[in-house]
């Protein structure tokens, strides 16, 4: 299972900060990657980027200069941080693992999603 959590509400220009917690199984997993996606008001899912089981990043080119992924193995944990926050990042923050790749594709299991608001 993955649960993400952190702050709902943002202030523009901020950095938003989310944590996906795992059980279940571990992050260091030979051939599991580790994404985060999101979903904003009225659009469709959008992929962010992803850490690989050796700790490899996979960023989306579009996000790539904001986004900042990282995990700590003795906690079974990821994060996500998106730097320099706008309404326009108001959105659904999905975690999710996948075999094989961290592709919106081979994603096979999903956090529940938490909903972040930017917004003075």
């Amino acid at each position: 299972q993955l649960q993400e959590s952190g702050p709902g509400l943002v202030k523009p220009s901020q950095t938003l900060s989310l944590t996906c917690t795992v059980s279940g199984g571990s992050i260091t997993t030979d051939y599991y990657y580790w994404s985060w996606i999101r979903q904003a008001p009225g659009k469709g899912v959008e992929w962010m980027g992803a850490v690989g089981y050796r700790g490899n990043n996979y960023y989306s080119p579009s996000l790539k200069s904001r986004t900042s992924i990282s995990r700590d193995t003795s906690k079974n944990q990821f994060s996500l941080q998106l730097t320099s926050v706008t309404p326009e990042d108001t959105a659904v923050y999905y975690c999710a693992t996948g075999y094989g790749s961290g592709g919106l594709g081979y994603l096979e299991i999903w956090g529940q999603g938490t909903l972040v608001t930017v917004s003075s």
